[in-house]
């Protein structure tokens, strides 16, 4: 997933709101989860979530998501995010990683098995 922040998702200091990042990157890492289990999931937990540069407006930000593990009912999901920073003379880096625990759910919300 590619996302650019705008000046409405900064803080007073000119850098990007943490929450916001975290937003996104919970989409991002939704996608693979939903595909493999066929249907609804739910993020059960952040397990780690590192923030390693700021994020300034107008950053070009790339997420990058891997199933790390697939168990019954849950996958866990590490997610890596960069920067593309100044156009005219492109810099790339990563701001962001994370890992996510996402769980099937049935029309009750209820755990489901994963089929393989």
């Amino acid at each position: 997933m590619r996302v650019m922040p705008m000046p409405a998702d900064a803080n007073a200091n000119g850098d990007i709101f943490g929450g916001w990042i975290m937003a996104q990157a919970d989409l991002a890492g939704a996608v693979l989860p939903a595909r493999i289990a066929r249907g609804r999931i739910v993020t059960v937990a952040v397990n780690q979530f590192i923030f390693k540069q700021p994020v300034s407006v107008g950053d070009l930000l790339s997420f990058y998501a891997k199933v790390d593990r697939i168990g019954r009912t849950s996958m866990t999901v590490h997610l890596e995010v960069y920067a593309e920073r100044n156009p005219a003379d492109p810099v790339v880096c990563k701001v962001t990683e994370a890992n996510f625990t996402y769980v099937a759910i049935d029309r009750e919300g209820q755990p489901r098995e994963i089929e393989r």
